[in-house]
């Protein structure tokens, strides 16, 4: 992780879980962290907690939702002195209701494919259009998908969810292809955990109880295991790409 010590990493939904553990981890490297949620106040706090490691965490606040929002977050980015590019994005934002495909509605499907999908897309390309303009040829994009991704789960809560995850996948490998047509030697990875207890459960559910039962029922992986799984991605060297890991806890059936 040597050679990212000083350089510019993006991470989205950094307000908590998955998010905020690879914002912690990247920074332990010396990495300066944007992370961006629309919980600043989060990010505020873990900057401040965090402010002894040898990197440094600016958040700002981004509504994934919002087409314009992310351009004015690269913007910002761009023009500031401290910053002035991408070399790393971490695409990790990501939600899901509980509804079944049956009780599902438009608004939500539609929430679920512009936070998970069309978000994580445009910050992919302004990611590659910044390492470009800053003639980076090493910069990485690390996708976070899940292991709904790679089969439909058998809850019917979360099977839309799913199938905004096996887009990710196909964008992965889409991106992949993308900066090889342009001669790029960016790399495209992605990351698939199984269950994380983090927040995840509960803003889904919107059952705090239920959420800790689902946890309590195995023993789940932890945010802080993804974040060195990004860091695993992140260290490989220069000819070597990790496409996609998948990461279920061991007791995990599905």
């Amino acid at each position: 992780m040597e050679r990212w010590s000083g350089r510019v990493a993006l991470v989205t939904g950094a307000s908590a879980g998955i998010g905020a553990a690879i914002a912690k981890v990247l920074m332990e490297a010396g990495m300066k962290v944007v992370g961006c949620a629309r919980r600043i106040d989060k990010i505020e706090e873990f900057a401040s907690e965090w402010d002894s490691l040898p990197g440094k965490l600016i958040p700002y606040k981004c509504d994934l939702e919002s087409e314009q929002d992310i351009i004015d977050m690269f913007k910002w980015i761009a023009d500031n002195k401290e910053l002035g590019k991408v070399d790393v994005c971490i695409n990790n934002a990501g939600m899901s209701t509980s509804e079944t495909l049956l009780d599902g509605k438009y608004e939500n499907w539609k929430k679920m494919m512009n936070i998970n999908v069309i978000a994580l897309c445009l910050c992919t390309k302004l990611s590659i259009e910044s390492m470009q303009a800053n003639n980076i040829n090493d910069g990485h994009i690390v996708m976070i998908s899940s292991m709904s991704g790679h089969r439909v789960p058998p809850s019917p809560a979360t099977r839309f969810y799913s199938a905004t995850k096996f887009a990710v996948n196909g964008l992965i490998e889409g991106w992949r292809q993308s900066v090889r047509e342009i001669k790029s030697q960016i790399r495209i990875s992605g990351l698939s955990p199984g269950l994380v207890e983090t927040e995840f459960a509960e803003a889904m559910t919107k059952d705090k109880d239920k959420a800790r039962k689902l946890y309590d029922s195995i023993s789940c992986l932890q945010a802080v295991d993804m974040a060195e799984s990004v860091k695993f991605i992140l260290s490989a060297p220069p000819h070597v790409q990790i496409h996609d890991i998948l990461v279920r806890p061991t007791e995990q059936v599905s």
